[in-house]
């Protein structure tokens, strides 16, 4: 029988999780939810991975394959963007295949940013990412084998945060788990905004939950 609870999917030997479950069985909602992804700036990039060859369950965001080369997808950006100033995480949003071209994945995702100072233009720095993500060094053999991914980004686009339509605790609602949707409650930060539980550590009020 499959041990898994809230939407986890047994591998045989583990559960995998959906967003913001944690435990053996999913059995519990994440202790924090960063939503600080959700509320500045962004970019929106387009990449071909050459030496990755895309299946038809990459295209499920909630399918193995899809969070393996998501994964690996995000490791190997986060270490080319890690150094640029305002930058805050990269976010995978879809994989599809290249047309007439086997053995090729497309990625779009999307470069998140701190808020630009007022004189900053989002536009001109949607380029320099483009540049940094095309002048970064890859792997010599780009075979599938590869320790690495091999790549070329495509395009750039710039996307001003508009303001949510929902108020925090709203926000909060709408990405915590389902089932746990009730006992999150937003919480400030100086450098965005978070969805917590009383059982988060250092935040006021909280207190030590243990497992559960």
């Amino acid at each position: 029988a499959d041990p898994c609870l809230n939407g986890g999917r047994w591998l045989g030997t583990a559960c995998l999780c959906p967003p913001n479950m944690d435990g053996p069985r999913c059995e519990f909602g994440a202790t924090t939810i960063n939503l600080t992804a959700e509320l500045g700036p962004f970019v929106t990039m387009m990449a071909r991975v050459t030496n990755r060859e895309f299946s038809e369950d990459m295209g499920d965001t909630s399918s193995p394959g899809h969070r393996r080369f998501a994964k690996e997808f995000s490791r190997t950006m986060d270490r080319i963007y890690r150094n640029v100033s305002d930058y805050r995480g990269i976010r995978p949003s879809r994989t599809d295949p290249v047309p007439r071209s086997r053995g090729s994945v497309v990625v779009n995702y999307r470069i998140q940013l701190q808020p630009l100072p007022g004189n900053a233009s989002l536009e001109h720095r949607a380029l320099e990412l483009l540049a940094v993500t095309n002048a970064a060094s890859q792997p010599r053999n780009c075979s599938p084998s590869a320790n690495g991914l091999c790549f070329t980004a495509t395009s750039a686009r710039a996307t001003r945060a508009a303001p949510p339509a929902l108020n925090d605790t709203e926000l909060c609602r709408r990405y915590a788990p389902a089932n746990f949707s009730r006992f999150y409650f937003p919480y400030r930060t100086a450098h965005g905004l978070l969805c917590v539980t009383n059982c988060t550590l250092n935040v006021p009020g909280s207190f030590d939950c243990r497992r559960g």
